[in-house]
């Protein structure tokens, strides 16, 4: 790797092609080439990806597909695969995909292949599905389950809320889900508000078993059990499973660690979702269709390793963030579902993607010289519409948008679906081409109005299709994402698995914490600013 991505001559010729190019308009670019709609497009893994709508042209996407050469692109992704250990701050391989590899498969991590391990929780994930679906599972007053709470926090609360909401088409309605993630008593509160103890499990969902947000809650939770059921402690057994690999403290908090599900250092949080920390999911969708979303992630995995880079869907995606970061100086993606299903993605991927790539030094420890991080933020349509869009549209920033669409509603009624479809596919076109002056003035428009009512065009945007959503589906979109996010990283030199910046406001929080009580008598010593409002909240504490 050159000592910059900058000193790169694919970088260079880039820069040079991005001067040619970047005043170009999307109106001229679609009437240079006719075919240019299904020219730039990809269908890989049932999902269409049209990627026409963006400020590039063929020679745009091949300098682009070089620079993923010159930085070693093809090399990274087997590296990831073949379980090197590419976390190099942590000092850990990176192996999500392994937690979708088919039975049978070999992945060697350390010497061991992974892939018995791997299946064998999955196993143990469907038999406690199974007795907990089929009423076999009963809590301490004999009982089943009505209620499952998944008490956890980032990885381990975003993808199953995601997950959740997504499949709660194909979910088990006879069970009612809450997720707890906020350390805010108000989170908790309201998720047990009108459940019965009786009938209430709870997922405790934390590696070590002592992050202090699911702790927290957990002991309330305990709490909250043993209160109602008059404080028979044995009770905590039969109404607490745990997702941990802390067998003491969890035995040590009342849980039986046969109820214990494991997963593993080389899998990062934020990419945890298909591991044991998916037990809500698989206890909402049932394991047979936990493993349809298994096999969905499985697919784009082999399309990411096996495709040629140019038609290669999360490569194409990783690119073109890299082109609009860099040469653009965009600073933010809006991901835009019309879905509704699909409300809570956009926020799975603001930590699957700030995490990973809001870093500031490459993998050798020096200063990055260009942007890294694209902010991810979004709605489903056509709710946004009435919100943000006027910004995307007329404001001053350039915000390149991914649209996701399906064919076929999972709830058909009247002509609803059609209706959406009409305005994810106005609002790409709208985005693109604008409206201009001379437009608005065939319509009558008055003079002092007209420049209010010009849409400037040339906004750019990539629309994915897919025939409907289902279980392998999201499984295809989340991993689509998840390798878009890696290859953006490798040409950034950047470690896409670490995230020590998570780590200095939670240090400085614990030592807060015992500083907050009325009669705490420790000299305060932070900052001016800290050391006044700790005083502020004593007084109105």
């Amino acid at each position: 790797m050159t000592d910059t991505l900058k000193n790169l001559p694919q970088y260079r010729a880039l820069a040079e092609h991005y001067d040619a190019i970047q005043g170009k308009h999307l109106r001229d670019l679609f009437a240079e080439e006719a075919e240019r709609g299904s020219k730039l497009s990809l269908e890989a893994v049932g999902l269409y990806l049209d990627y026409s709508k963006n400020r590039i042209t063929d020679e745009t996407m091949g300098l682009l597909i070089d620079l993923a050469r010159g930085c070693e692109l093809p090399e990274a992704i087997e590296a990831m695969f073949s379980g090197e250990k590419i976390n190099l701050t942590e000092g850990r391989a990176v192996l999500h995909t392994a937690l979708r590899a088919p039975a049978g498969t070999s992945v060697v991590v350390d010497g061991e292949n992974v892939i018995p391990d791997v299946h064998a929780v999955l196993d143990k994930m469907a038999a406690f599905c199974d007795c907990v679906r089929g009423g076999e599972w009963v809590g301490h007053s004999g009982l089943p389950i009505r209620n499952i709470v998944n008490i956890g926090i980032g990885g381990s609360d975003l993808g199953p809320v995601m997950a959740y909401e997504s499949l709660k088409y194909f979910s088990a309605r006879e069970l009612n889900f809450r997720f707890v993630s906020n350390v805010d008593a108000t989170d908790f509160a309201e998720a047990v508000a009108d459940l019965d103890p009786m009938e209430t499990l709870f997922i405790v969902a934390s590696k070590t078993f002592t992050t202090i947000e699911t702790m927290t809650n957990a002991n309330t939770a305990r709490q909250w059990l043993l209160h109602r059921i008059g404080g028979d402690e044995s009770a905590v057994a039969k109404h607490f499973v745990a997702l941990s690999t802390n067998a003491e403290k969890v035995s040590e908090f009342g849980i039986d660690t046969a109820n214990m599900f494991e997963f593993w250092d080389w899998v990062g949080g934020r990419y945890s979702m298909e591991s044991a920390i998916g037990l809500s999911t698989m206890l909402a969708i049932g394991p047979a269709g936990f493993r349809d979303m298994l096999a969905g992630f499985h697919e784009m995995d082999e399309h990411f390793r096996n495709a040629p880079l140019e038609e290669n869907l999360p490569v194409l995606m990783g690119m073109l963030s890299v082109w609009y970061a860099n040469f653009f100086g965009v600073e933010t993606t809006a991901v835009l579902p019309y879905e509704q299903y699909l409300k809570r993605f956009p926020a799975y991927l603001q930590q699957l993607t700030m995490e990973s790539n809001g870093k500031s030094t490459t993998v050798d420890g020096r200063p990055v010289d260009y942007q890294t991080g694209l902010i991810y933020w979004g709605e489903p349509g056509t709710n946004g519409q009435h919100s943000f869009y006027q910004l995307i549209h007329q404001g001053t920033r350039l915000i390149p948008c991914d649209f996701i669409a399906f064919a076929k509603s999972l709830n058909p009624i009247g002509d609803h679906h059609d209706i959406l479809i009409a305005n994810v596919l106005a609002q790409s076109e709208a985005l693109a081409f604008g409206k201009t002056d001379a437009e608005v003035r065939s319509e009558g428009t008055q003079d002092w109005l007209v420049p209010h009512r010009v849409f400037e065009g040339n906004r750019p945007s990539n629309t994915i299709v897919a025939e409907r959503m289902s279980p392998a589906m999201l499984g295809k979109l989340v991993a689509l994402y998840e390798h878009s996010v890696y290859v953006q990283s490798v040409v950034w030199n950047i470690d896409a698995f670490d995230q020590w910046g998570v780590e200095l406001g939670k240090v400085l929080a614990k030592a807060i914490i015992p500083e907050l009580a009325v009669d705490a008598d420790s000299v305060l010593d932070h900052d001016s600013s800290t050391n006044a409002l700790i005083e502020r909240y004593r007084k109105m504490k």
